[in-house]
């Protein structure tokens, strides 16, 4: 039965994807305000048919320009943080030529970033910092690979960049970075539990085909995202500093979520990166993916 499911799943997606990507194209090379719309309606349609629950905590702000800075466990966050704004994501550059996904990475006006060439780390800050101040809320998983979605692996700093370069020259500009959480937390209703969430999650040497088919057979996941309160960063802003208060903050709403506390009762500052994995699931082996 849940195999036909699947099956069933599939087909319908791609009718609508052969419906909307057509459209999509044609409103990204007009620059029509729709390119920024039909990807969320895709994702939506996306998280109903698999059977994807989100309960939001928080909400996202309106300030603009934003950069909301993630943790990452699973090709299922794009989908879920694409069902509930128009958002566009910032991947490794890899993720482009992939099959089927690489041109929904583009068509969803994905940045992409080459990871082995750090001199490229300034002109895609700029060209993310430019997508900001156009509007566009930008996705950026700050610990820059995918974790097995017990914990939060320490942020990078290098790309938080772009949320000064969006300042610009203008005196008094200001741009607003967001801490969010993403946390699955049970399966068919029931508390997913410390074992079974890497099978949501997607990371290290796992086969992509094998892990679409296992989320396509099961589905009904329960996610927590948990929006933090928006940082205002200006020029007087420290780009590490601010990666630590972004880090500490999407910790400690992470580890709520999984733990079903209050974010008040968990202090951040006392969780290490490393205290949800197992002694042979080391942060370093957390994985490749963005």
């Amino acid at each position: 039965m849940a195999e036909i499911k699947a099956v069933w799943l599939i087909f319908v997606l791609t009718l609508v994807s052969l419906v909307l990507i057509p459209l999509q194209w044609i409103a990204v090379k007009l620059q029509l305000r729709l390119q920024r719309h039909l990807p969320q309606i895709w994702h939506r349609i996306a998280t109903r048919l698999v059977g994807i629950k989100i309960r939001q905590v928080g909400k996202p702000t309106v300030d603009r320009p934003l950069l909301i800075a993630a943790n990452h466990a699973s090709w299922v966050d794009i989908t879920v943080l694409g069902s509930l704004i128009p958002l566009s994501f910032i991947a490794k550059s890899e993720v482009s030529g992939w099959p089927i996904f690489g041109l929904f990475a583009k068509l969803q006006r994905t940045v992409f970033v080459n990871r082995t060439r750090r001199t490229e780390t300034g002109q895609v800050a700029d060209e993310i910092a430019e997508r900001m101040a156009a509007g566009d809320a930008m996705v950026l998983f700050a610990e820059g690979t995918s974790n097995d979605g017990n914990g939060v692996l320490p942020f990078r700093s290098a790309l938080l960049g772009a949320a000064t370069r969006a300042l610009g020259e203008e005196d008094g500009a200001k741009v607003w970075v967001q801490p969010l959480s993403v946390a699955y937390q049970g399966f068919y209703g029931l508390p997913m539990g410390r074992a079974h969430r890497p099978h949501v999650a997607w990371y290290g040497d796992m086969e992509l085909a094998g892990h679409l088919w296992g989320i396509f057979t099961r589905g009904a996941l329960d996610v927590i995202v948990t929006w933090g309160d928006p940082v205002l960063v200006d020029r007087s802003t420290d780009r590490k500093a601010l990666t630590r208060q972004l880090e500490n903050d999407v910790r400690a709403m992470t580890v709520a979520a999984l733990m079903q506390k209050p974010i008040e009762s968990v202090d951040s500052s006392e969780i290490e990166p490393s205290e949800f994995f197992s002694n042979d699931e080391k942060p370093a082996k957390a994985g490749a993916r963005i």
